[in-house]
């Protein structure tokens, strides 16, 4: 095989001398539509950025059946986004993120709700409604974004208000009971001075697994979302707009995972969607946030803008992490979580100098009452995590056009984290029963955690860009990024909770984005080195008694090298062909593990497949004065990968391949649609997440990815 480098480049040459030997054959076409991004917090063409990011407007994402952040996953190189054990968004990019749950453990990529940091996991799973379009950054962002973005950046941007009365709605039914319907409505209050936008929807579908210790299905879906959003015009220099959006899932069962091995004399899984579980009849998730944000054009080269937001979250579940019909190993969860931020920014536009500058504070609060219910195996706790995480933050980037052609560009960021951890933990008797009463104080505290600690960083960014014409675009980058430490949220004492480090990682980018045959082909290539330092890292052990233990720690240094290639091409007039493909070299350079042995060479990195890659199509039929049909197809693949921390062997998913494939008819002017599509038609079985608690309690877990899904939608426009 190929090298990554090498290969990654010699595909983009191969699919440009192609269609270029095709163009002189094919008649006058429509080029691809060009994509408008506010990556550098302005708005500029996606190809005249000079970072790697991906971009999907509600076209693309109507064609990649999209429902959810998960489903962007291979459409972006390097990337692996999927719903956690707990109902939290996992997302790694390039192999840097974070698989805990626990919110002592902050994301590793960053996800932004117009422009709102969400900082837990849990809830930033979004379901796609009421887009505008998604954008992925990938590599550090900190001198552009007010909260630190080590690893990238997912943007989930919702639809402008306007002056027209406009809205959508959309009805999806399919297998296993779905029933989606999503609706929006945008209509002037005062023409040019106030607006107004609501979008909700319902969405629910029955769990793929069956339990047969209870007869019901597990993991399941029932949610509903809204949106509503006010935009005030006193004058033509200034907007003030008002956000509040909100969720409530509310399934019946939480999410059961597989018996990879056996448990306890209890036989491994054949089937993955047959599962056992006595502890899983809770799952509820709420959020609900409320932002303003004021744009004022002072002048014509200066731009201010403030963001403030409030934000609130509560998660209540009960998970069975013994996957069997006894008492084993029981998780029970019940989080409370507030945030807010504010951030002023002043962006300067100059014909050769643009910049963009900002502070930025943020307070989150959480308190999470959790605990381990076994009573089979003696093991019966509680305890209260009560965390407190302050941030401030400045910024800045600027970019100077040195010709028309050469622009360079420099930032830095400053960044100051404080953070206040109490912990209480009490042990139970065998016999207790399920609710855990933490309130009696006849059960002494066998753990009790208060601790402190802050860190502070400097972060900088620079930068070269050059144009070889309008449509080729070369550069260079290299940029630090930073996530503050933290404490153990599962210690026992003092010594175990005392405060993990910071990481830090150097990203070095060079890339292409360009335009060829009329904007009939993009081929964009990105090749990056990072040098990633104290990695945060879960896993499961035994302590020196044998017993479980879990540990939050530090690794000591990794790098990941690789390259990437995204095209779009559009040979013919009804024909669209995107294609990505990504490669990733990731691998420890110092691990150091249980007494101080260097187990770098036995471990490999978390969601870092060497290979990932789609392809995907679009071809639609004209049916003249009768609207058209298009039909669809992708397909994508990804290489071996580890979804734990202990690169279990028995967890290792090898290499697999999914593809989609939908049929819509569109009635003219696209005023109505209708729909029939399936995703992973081929019903593969594939593990997205495991739980390896073979050193402690003797077995390994694993949660799958969806199996085949088919639905049908109906949509209008007006």
């Amino acid at each position: 095989m190929l090298g990554g480098k090498r290969g990654a480049y010699l595909a983009a040459t191969c699919v440009v001398a192609l269609l270029a030997d095709l163009a002189p054959a094919v008649a006058q076409t429509a080029g691809i539509e060009e994509v408008t991004v506010t990556a550098r917090r302005r708005e500029e063409r996606l190809q005249d950025v000079p970072v790697a990011v991906t971009a999907f407007g509600p076209e693309k994402l109507r064609n990649l059946q999209a429902t959810n952040l998960g489903d962007l996953q291979g459409s972006v190189p390097n990337i692996d986004i999927h719903v956690g054990d707990a109902s939290n968004a996992v997302v790694y990019i390039r192999g840097v993120g974070q698989i805990d749950s626990l919110a002592f453990a902050d994301p590793g990529v960053g996800i932004y709700l117009d422009d709102v940091y969400l900082g837990r996991a849990q809830g930033a799973f979004l379901d796609v409604y009421d887009v505008d379009r998604i954008e992925v950054l990938r590599g550090p962002q900190g001198t552009l974004y007010g909260r630190n973005t080590i690893g990238g950046a997912v943007k989930f941007v919702s639809k402008p208000l306007t002056n027209d009365v406009a809205g959508t709605a959309e009805l999806t039914v399919g297998d296993y009971a779905r029933i989606e319907a999503k609706g929006s409505l945008n209509f002037p209050i005062v023409t040019d001075k106030v607006l107004a936008k609501v979008a909700i929807g319902h969405l629910s579908h029955d769990g793929f697994a069956q339990n047969s210790v209870t007869g019901k299905d597990e993991g399941g879906k029932d949610t509903l979302v809204g949106r509503a959003a006010l935009e005030f015009r006193p004058s033509d220099s200034l907007t003030i707009r008002f956000d509040f959006d909100g969720s409530n899932d509310t399934p019946s069962t939480s999410r059961t995972p597989s018996r990879r091995t056996p448990v306890f004399g209890v036989p491994a899984n054949s089937d993955p969607f047959k599962v056992a579980a006595n502890f899983s009849d809770l799952s509820n998730l709420r959020t609900a946030g409320a932002a303003m944000t004021i744009n004022w054009n002072i002048n014509d080269t200066l731009r201010l803008k403030s963001i403030s937001a409030f934000r609130r979250m509560g998660y209540d579940a009960r998970l069975d992490d013994d996957a069997t019909a006894q008492a084993f190993f029981g998780v029970y969860d019940n989080e409370r979580q507030n945030q807010f931020s504010q951030e002023v920014q002043l962006n300067y536009t100059g014909e050769r100098l643009n910049a963009v500058g900002g502070l930025y504070y943020f307070r989150e609060h959480d308190n999470t009452l959790s605990g381990l219910f076994g009573p089979a195996i003696g093991l019966i706790t509680g305890s209260v995590n009560d965390a407190t995480n302050i941030s401030y933050a400045a910024y800045g980037q600027a970019t100077y056009n040195v010709t028309s052609k050469l622009s360079a560009t420099a930032g830095l960021r400053y960044t100051y984290e404080d953070k206040k951890f109490l912990r209480t933990q009490r042990f139970y008797a065998a016999t207790q029963t399920y609710p855990v009463p933490y309130d009696n104080t006849n059960v002494p505290f066998a753990t009790n955690i208060n601790m402190s600690d802050n860190w502070s960083s400097m972060s900088p960014k620079f930068g070269l860009d050059y144009h070889l014409s309008d449509d080729v675009l070369l550069y260079v980058s290299a940029s630090r990024g930073f996530k503050s430490g933290g404490f153990d949220g599962r210690a026992n004492d003092n010594a175990g909770a005392r405060a993990y480090a910071p990481e830090t990682l150097w990203s070095y980018e060079a890339g292409l984005k360009s335009t060829w045959l009329d904007r009939r082909l993009i081929v964009n290539v990105a090749i990056f080195d990072n040098e990633y330092k104290d990695l945060q890292l879960s896993s499961f052990v035994a302590d020196r008694n044998g017993n479980f233990a879990a540990l939050f720690t530090n690794a000591g240094a990794a790098t990941m090298r690789g390259a990437e290639l995204e095209v779009t091409a559009r040979p013919i007039a009804p024909l669209s062909i995107t294609a990505t493909l990504g490669y990733l070299d990731a691998h420890y350079d110092q691990f150091i593990g249980a007494g101080g042995t260097d187990i770098s060479k036995q471990r490999k990195l978390v969601n870092a497949p060497r290979w990932n890659g789609k392809l995907a199509g679009t071809y639609r039929i004209d049916l003249g004065s009768n609207g058209g049909v298009v039909l669809g197809a992708d397909i994508a693949y990804r290489t071996k990968s580890y979804p734990v921390v202990s690169s279990s062997e028995v967890l290792a998913q090898g290499g697999y391949a999914l593809a989609n494939a939908f049929v819509r008819y569109e009635a003219p002017s696209d005023r109505w649609w209708l729909s029939l599509g399936a995703k992973n038609l081929t019903d593969r079985r594939y593990i997205t997440q495991g739980f390896d608690l073979s050193d402690s309690l003797g077995y390994q877990l694993a949660y799958y990815g969806d199996p085949r899904t088919v639905a049908a939608t109906f949509g209008v426009r007006f």
